[in-house]
């Protein structure tokens, strides 16, 4: 319980304690007056020393891993959550916001993950830790189990650590945080459990619709950021995401990630056959059937916006329709070659080198993971 939140701990506390106090006045009502007397007097006495040296203690020591500064960030967040730009502004102790996320971490599997870009898989595997829930909507989620159907176990912070140090025992080139956002002020004191025990990267695997003000609390957290640029149309992003505003909150967030982590490094690892990434930031981008122009929009921008050589893009065919969706017609197909080389010549051509294409064979069921609770 001490490595939960001050939160969970107080809640469970008092709820102990109610179920003591009522069968200790039961049996009190049966004694004399001064008998009364003494044992309600040593109650209080000691209920006052038990909250002054667990509950306070807890958040003392909470606030001697994290600066002040991001403490009071993410303690801000559960009774006002505003961690992703809905800023639903809800009280998550008590409800849920549009990601549907409870209070306290919910993952759906954590395990060795080796379809990611070279540079983050390897030949190890990343450590992946998919979290469920989303504050996104997106219509094609080949997640969507737990991205919409919140599949998954609830996790304390003293679990979730010891799934990272798992991971890392089992040979993980990195830690990768997948979709995580939502449950971050559970996340953050589960990772500094281990801090000094975690010698890999942490990457932040996201969609891309951040706040700046959330990723520049992480800045002492996130070695590798791996956000989606997903649309630069607000049309599309509201039809297939729910997100209008998508492209103008990925676009501070993907810069602030750049000024975060500056210009990508690699690291020769023992047991690799290549270097792989222990700094920097990978802007993904998934095209999508009838949108090579949006793509190709979004790669102007990329190319004139962001500093040169201060990333690697990492240019997505996958897209694989999992059923039929009456409500988006023009999304039941796999993209086209001619599609995905338009937006790949377009990348070229803007000099946006530094970087990966997929085979069209990526675009298969089986890269999808199995949400089953391995590792949990």
């Amino acid at each position: 319980l001490s490595n939960t939140s001050g939160i969970t701990y107080c809640l469970v506390c008092s709820e102990l304690i109610i179920q003591h106090v009522v069968s200790f006045f039961k049996f009190l009502f049966k004694t004399s007056l001064s008998f009364q007397f003494i044992c309600v007097f040593l109650l209080f006495r000691a209920g006052s020393c038990i909250l002054k040296t667990t509950f306070i203690y807890h958040f003392q020591d909470w606030s001697t891993i994290m600066s002040d500064q991001t403490l009071s960030y993410f303690q801000k967040q559960i009774h006002h959550c505003q961690l992703c730009p809905r800023m639903c502004g809800i009280d998550r102790g008590i409800q849920s916001g549009f990601c549907q996320a409870p209070s306290g971490a919910v993952a759906a599997r954590a395990a060795l993950h080796y379809w990611e870009e070279p540079c983050i898989s390897g030949t190890r595997g990343s450590g992946t830790v998919f979290f469920s829930g989303c504050t996104l909507r997106c219509c094609f989620c080949q997640n969507h189990k737990i991205s919409r159907d919140l599949y998954g176990k609830a996790l304390t912070a003293r679990e979730l650590a010891d799934v990272f140090l798992r991971l890392q025992d089992q040979g993980a080139n990195n830690i990768s945080l997948v979709t995580a956002t939502h449950f971050l002020p559970w996340i953050i004191p589960a990772l500094d459990l281990v801090k000094d025990r975690l010698s890999i990267p942490v990457v932040y695997n996201c969609g891309g619709y951040e706040r700046t003000e959330t990723i520049e609390a992480l800045k002492d957290y996130v070695d590798i950021w791996l956000p989606d640029l997903k649309y630069e149309s607000s049309e599309l992003s509201a039809r297939y995401s729910q997100a209008p505003f998508y492209f103008q909150a990925a676009a501070k967030a993907i810069a602030q990630m750049i000024r975060q982590t500056g210009k990508p490094h690699l690291k020769e690892v023992p047991g690799e056959v290549a270097p792989v990434m222990d700094r920097g930031v990978i802007i993904r981008h998934l095209v999508l059937p009838g949108s090579k122009d949006d793509s190709i929009r979004l790669m102007h921008w990329i190319a004139e916006q962001l500093p040169k050589d201060s990333f690697y893009i990492s240019l997505m065919s996958q897209y694989t329709p999992y059923e039929q969706n009456p409500q988006f017609p023009e999304l039941n197909r796999r993209i086209t070659s001619y599609e995905y080389q338009k937006v790949v010549d377009a990348a070229l051509d803007l000099g946006l080198t530094q970087g990966f294409m997929q085979k069209k064979s990526s675009a298969r069921e089986e890269y999808t993971p199995a949400f089953d609770l391995e590792g949990l």
